[in-house]
């Protein structure tokens, strides 16, 4: 999942954005307003951690653009204490939860990981699905109790794929959604990173065919495997 970090205060969001990627998660960042809408008009992101104070364009101002265009895109705000006014404008203008600060990481990894999970439709943070289960919440694959040796990259591709079982997804979508803006789309690290996952889930379950591929269309997980 790609998540876009706007915090004007530096240490607070390179600590976000440092762990956020530590649990597995695509992130890209902004210090102000004007960067964040910027970033949200040329790319793609399951969900936006906004911070309310920031330079050139508060992120009351922010919210407003991104759901004049965006629906579908969560909004988690991060507000100090006495601003609860402002918390309160917020989720009447569309945000979907708000946390104050300070706050501890790990309760906002799990209210992001809750608000993907309500993204997509899917309550339980276990699925299982081809002999094999997924844990969104401790982000690995098991075969049995076995825990399958799988890179961050590739566990994205496959957790973006389980979310999504029974719909062909396109390599531009995958890419969009589980790369940082700034890779280098026009190398053969999806290609790699995509076969070396199908090798690893082959060599634990015997089954050749848990990802499939649509010639010409995208990656996908048949929906009866669920």
């Amino acid at each position: 999942m790609k998540i876009l970090v706007v915090e004007d205060e530096l240490s607070l969001q390179k600590a976000i954005v440092k762990g956020l990627r530590k649990f597995g998660y695509a992130v890209d960042f902004a210090s102000d307003g004007e960067d964040a809408l910027f970033l949200v008009g040329v790319n793609f992101y399951d969900l936006i951690v906004l911070d309310l104070n920031l330079p050139k364009l508060d992120g009351i101002e922010v919210l407003k653009e991104v759901r004049k265009s965006n629906q579908e895109i969560k909004i988690l705000i991060l507000s100090a204490r006495s601003e609860v006014e402002n918390k309160i404008e917020g989720l009447d203008l569309g945000a979907n939860d708000f946390l104050s600060k300070p706050f501890h990481f790990n309760e906002l990894e799990a209210r992001i990981r809750a608000l993907l999970r309500r993204k997509f439709i899917q309550q339980n943070s276990t699925i299982s699905f081809c002999d094999l289960k997924l844990d969104t919440a401790k982000k690995v694959v098991l075969c049995g109790e076995e825990k399958i040796d799988i890179t961050k990259k590739e566990y994205r591709i496959l957790e973006y794929l389980v979310l999504r079982r029974g719909t062909v997804i396109s390599t531009e979508e995958l890419i969009e959604h589980i790369w940082e803006s700034d890779a280098d789309l026009f190398s053969n690290s999806f290609k790699v990173q995509i076969n070396s996952l199908k090798k690893k889930l082959f060599e634990k379950t015997g089954n050749n065919s848990i990802i499939q591929n649509s010639r010409g269309m995208g990656y996908f997980i048949a929906e009866e495997n669920q």
